[in-house]
C-alpha cells in the first residue's frame, strides 16, 4: 500500500516531533499573541530551527527536500496542538513551491533559503473585490515599460501583509497573440513604491490579519515575473493546490484539537451515575466527528501524494475534495465540541467558543464549498456548468 494511505515510520517519526513541539506552546499560546496583537514569532523561530518551516522545499536551496506531504503533517499536528502557523499556507506552501518550481535561478537562491530557515516570508495575493472565486476576473493588469513591469490594481483578504518581505501577486497580461488577458506571478516586496495596504476588520480573533491591498502603477523590474510569461496557468495551479492540501490540513489539526477537548471532558464530567461520554447521545455524534476527520485526512494524504508525484491534475480533483472534506468535518467537529461542554464551552477557559468562528474559515476559504462542488460536478462527473 502506497504512504498515501499508510504513513511511513518517517512520517510518523515527523508526526511525533511536531506534536512535540506544538504541546510545549499550545492554545493558550496563540491566543495571548492574538489578544495581544502580536505574531506567534518564538514558535515560527522554533518551527523553523528543527526544519519544519522549509520540509517542502528543495536541499540544494536549504530545505528538508520533501514535498506537500511532509508540510501537511508539520501544520496538522501543530493545529492538533492548538497552535496551528497559518503562514504556512502561504509562505513556504504556495509561495515556495511556485518559486521552487517555476522561478529563475535567481529567485530561488534570493528568496528559498530564507522561507525554508524562517527568515523571510511572502504572502500571496490573488483574491479581488469584484472577482471572488472567478479568477478570469481579475483586473489587476500587468503591462510591460521598456524592461520594467508596471502593475495597478487591488486585492483583498490577504493574509499577513505587514509581517512579509514581499507578496505574490497575480496579475494579467495581455497575450500579443490573442489579445486576452493571461495569469502571471510577480513577486512585489513590501516597501516598493505605491504599494499599500490597509487592515481588514474582522470579527475573527487572530495573529495573522487579512489586509485590502492597492497598487497604484507599481513599478517592478524584469526579474520580479516569475517564470514563464505564457505558463502563468500552470504556475498559478502549482500554488492553489498545495494551498488547499495545506488548508485542509489546517481544518484537520482544528478539528482534532477540538474533539480532544470534548472527549477528555466527556470521560470526566458527571452528572448522573456514570461520566458523559457512557451516554450514546453525546458519544456518537464524537464518534461520527473523528471518522470525519480520519476520512478527510485520507484525501488529504492522497492530495499530497499526487501532487508530489507530480500529477497536477489528479492532485487538482484531490485537494479539491479534501479542502471540502476537511471543511465541512472541521466545523461538525467543533460544533459538537461546543455542544459536549455545554455552557463550559462557551467560556474563555476551555477555549472553544472562539473556534466556532475559525472553523468556517476553510469552508469559505481559499475558494468556497460551493465552487468545490461545481468543480467536481464539472470536472469529475461531466456535469454542464450554469456560468
Amino acid at each position: 500500500m502506497s504512504n498515501a494511505v499508510v504513513e511511513s515510520a518517517e512520517h510518523r517519526t515527523l508526526r511525533a516531533a511536531v506534536a512535540a513541539l506544538g504541546q510545549r506552546y499550545g492554545r493558550e499560546y496563540l491566543a495571548r499573541v492574538a489578544r495581544e496583537g502580536g505574531h506567534p514569532d518564538e514558535l515560527w523561530a522554533d518551527a523553523a530551527k528543527l526544519g519544519y518551516l522549509g520540509v517542502n522545499l528543495p536541499e540544494e536551496y536549504g530545505g528538508g527536500g520533501g514535498g506537500i506531504a511532509e508540510l501537511s503533517i508539520v501544520l496538522e499536528e501543530l493545529g492538533a496542538a492548538g497552535c496551528p502557523l497559518l503562514m504556512m499556507v502561504v509562505s513556504p506552501a504556495i509561495c515556495g513551491t511556485v518559486i521552487a518550481r517555476f522561478g529563475t535561478e535567481e529567485q530561488k537562491r534570493a528568496w528559498l533559503p530564507g522561507l525554508a530557515d524562517g527568515s523571510r516570508t511572502m504572502a500571496f495575493g490573488i483574491t479581488e473585490p469584484d472577482a471572488g472565486s472567478n479568477s478570469h476576473r481579475i483586473t489587476t493588469t500587468a503591462r510591460r515599460d521598456g524592461d520594467d513591469w508596471v502593475l495597478s490594481g487591488r486585492k483583498v483578504f490577504i493574509s499577513g501583509v505587514d509581517i512579509v518581505d514581499a507578496t505574490l501577486i497575480v496579475g494579467r497580461t495581455e497575450d500579443a497573440r490573442t489579445g486576452r488577458l493571461k495569469p502571471c506571478l510577480f513577486i512585489v516586496d513590501r516597501d516598493t513604491p505605491g504599494f499599500t495596504r490597509s487592515v481588514i476588520d474582522m470579527e475573527l480573533q487572530a495573529a495573522e490579519k487579512q489586509f485590502e491591498l492597492v497598487l497604484d502603477e507599481v513599478r517592478l523590474p524584469a526579474g520580479a515575473l516569475v517564470g514563464d510569461e505564457d505558463a502563468g496557468l500552470l504556475q498559478l495551479f502549482a500554488g492553489l493546490n498545495p494551498e488547499r492540501v495545506m488548508t485542509a490540513a489546517f481544518a484537520i489539526g482544528m478539528g482534532r484539537y477540538a474533539l480532544a477537548k470534548a472527549v477528555d471532558y466527556a470521560k470526566t464530567r458527571q452528572v448522573w451515575k456514570e461520566p458523559i461520554g457512557a451516554h450514546q447521545a453525546v458519544a456518537h455524534p464524537l464518534a461520527a466527528a473523528h471518522i470525519e476527520l480520519e476520512l478527510a485526512r485520507l484525501m488529504m494524504q492522497k492530495a499530497a501524494h499526487l501532487y508530489d508525484a507530480g500529477d497536477d491534475m489528479g492532485a487538482g480533483e484531490a485537494a479539491n475534495m479534501a479542502k471540502y472534506a476537511a471543511g465541512e468535518a472541521c466545523v461538525r467537529a467543533v460544533d459538537q465540541s461546543v455542544h459536549t461542554l455545554g455552557g463550559n464551552g462557551l467560556t474563555r477557559e476551555y477555549g472553544l467558543a472562539s473556534l466556532i468562528t475559525a472553523s468556517r474559515v476553510a469552508r469559505i476559504a481559499p475558494v468556497s464549498r460551493e465552487m468545490i462542488l461545481n468543480f467536481v460536478s464539472h470536472q469529475t462527473l461531466g456535469l454542464p456548468k450554469s456560468y
